[in-house]
């Protein structure tokens, strides 16, 4: 009967530990404004949607290599921006914070709706 328990115990334990890939969850855009939509709501936007399509094309792996690879190639597409002042890339997570000449600071996530960063409307001219 206890070695039963300690099974049924290390079963219902094992089935109950989550999943640790988040990318494809954060990267699907379900439930949210179209890309190209939130682009046209002014130029800011329009970079932050860019530089979002450039994080989630740069997704080639989920190992740490593969990883870093992705964000450096986002974060220098970022600093090609006319308005990006500062971005910082979290390492424990997919996400980028950018902080552009106004003042407003955005978290980028990436985004992968098959368009490429320079065809996203209202897009102004890279530095």
């Amino acid at each position: 009967m206890t070695r039963l328990f300690a099974l049924t115990a290390a079963i219902v334990a094992l089935t109950g530990c989550p999943s640790y890939d988040r990318y494809d969850k954060l990267d699907r855009q379900d439930g949210m404004v179209n890309a190209d939509t939130y682009a046209r709501y002014g130029r800011e936007e329009a970079e932050k949607i860019a530089i979002g399509r450039a994080f989630g094309q740069a997704h080639h792996g989920d190992d740490s290599l593969d990883f870093a690879r992705q964000v450096g190639t986002a974060v220098a597409y970022a600093h090609t921006m006319p308005d990006v002042v500062e971005v910082r890339a979290d390492t424990a997570a997919y996400f980028l914070t950018v902080t552009f000449k106004s003042g407003w600071r955005v978290a980028v996530l990436p985004i992968s709706d098959g368009k490429k960063p320079a065809e996203t409307p209202g897009l102004p001219a890279a530095k």
